[in-house]
């Protein structure tokens, strides 16, 4: 990796509409497992969120403690020109190492496969650390190659299993199977659990 993922960096991936990986809705993996929640009060993040479509669609359905955290701040300005009436509180512009806060729920989509792979064992830990006991982290994380050249970087069931399994209970590690034709056979949709 020869550019820096740095706050500017991303910054600019965003107001350049250098997005690819930006479906521009939910996709089917998060939104059905959104959709077999029952308790609408459980706190819920979305790290390196981006523009944010899994949270409006949280928003949507009454997960009111839902909040979506991003390095960049144009995503953020964006989901608010969508949800003009959502609160600042549940739009937090910062860095997700620096984050504080307790949460029963976090949704990974896209962020993890971002972070310089060099960061993988930290987000172990940021994750342990946001998480009340028995909170789950749960979501997508791409199986390919680990690849240098990212984002974004690849990885594969073996790594996910040996640096999630000493802190979480891996309850589902699969292939989707109801992966966006592009990414179909190329994620695996996760539920860890924080022993």
């Amino acid at each position: 990796m020869t550019t820096p993922l740095n706050r500017n960096y991303w910054e600019n991936r965003y107001q350049n509409n250098e997005t690819g990986w930006d479906v521009g809705t939910i996709t089917t993996p998060l939104k059905d497992y959104i959709d077999q929640l029952t308790d609408k009060s459980v706190r819920i993040l979305l790290p390196g969120g981006g523009n944010g479509y899994e949270f409006e669609y949280l928003i949507q359905e009454g997960f009111t403690h839902s909040f979506i955290l991003d390095y960049a701040s144009q995503p953020l300005k964006n989901i608010q020109q969508r949800l003009p009436l959502i609160g600042d509180k549940h739009l937090i512009h910062g860095d997700f190492f620096e984050h504080s806060g307790k949460y029963d729920l976090i949704i990974e989509q896209t962020f993890f496969c971002a972070l310089d792979p060099q960061l993988r064992n930290r987000y172990v830990d940021k994750m342990l650390d946001l998480l009340q006991q028995g909170g789950k982290l749960i979501g997508l994380l791409f199986q390919f190659p680990l690849d240098q050249s990212g984002p974004p970087f690849g990885g594969s069931q073996t790594e996910y299993i040996s640096r999630f399994s000493s802190a979480f209970e891996i309850k589902t590690l699969e292939t989707a199977y109801n992966s966006i034709g592009p990414r179909k056979g190329n994620e695996l949709f996760f539920i860890f659990i924080k022993k």
